[in-house]
């Protein structure tokens, strides 16, 4: 069985967990998010712990259990202290303002670009930096290389946008020594 599967998710105090029907349902500080189970698991809570139990016969349900303890994991951080992803913006003219829903960039292109900001994500930019906050790590996770996207890191000056904690590995440029005629 999955060893990540084995260990129970800790639910703290202020978050209630609710299990029906192939649901989880996770209240708690922050808001509330709700999510279908795999068929092969099965949930036990027992006090504040939450257990993931697997039929160990089927091959399938132990790549499941894990699964499963990982995203109810995610769930319970996300509303009880929510995620936080931060962008760095690199790039002579190379902008970004938050605005309720939408994130405008200007990253050299002839328009700006507008995005959307998807239900329960926010934004917030400080100079050259954007912080998404949100309590869905996915949802989080999947804006943040949209934008990402946009414009990614390029190798030779760094221009682009990246995450803080990423490392751009710089190449060096034309050497320019004996260049045919």
């Amino acid at each position: 069985m999955s060893r990540i599967g084995k260990k129970p998710v800790d639910i703290p105090a202020g978050v209630t967990v609710t299990v029906a029907e192939g649901q989880i349902k996770v209240k708690g500080p922050k808001g509330e998010l709700s999510r279908s189970i795999p068929p092969l698991v099965a949930l036990k809570t027992e006090g504040s712990k939450l257990h993931v139990a697997v039929d160990e016969k089927e091959r399938e349900g132990s790549a499941m259990s894990g699964l499963a303890r990982s995203l109810i994991q995610n769930m319970v951080t996300g509303v009880s202290k929510g995620f936080k992803r931060e962008l760095e913006i690199t790039g002579v003219g190379y902008r970004a303002e938050a605005k309720p829903g939408i994130l405008h960039l200007a990253l050299g292109y002839s328009h700006p670009l507008e995005l959307m900001l998807p239900p329960g994500v926010a934004a917030k930019v400080e100079k050259n930096r954007i912080e998404l906050t949100g309590i869905d790590r996915e949802v989080l996770g999947q804006f943040a290389a949209v934008v990402r996207a946009q414009r990614p890191p390029e190798p030779y000056k760094g221009k682009g946008i990246k995450y803080v904690e990423e490392k751009v590995r710089r190449k060096v440029g034309k050497a320019g020594v004996g260049s045919g005629s």
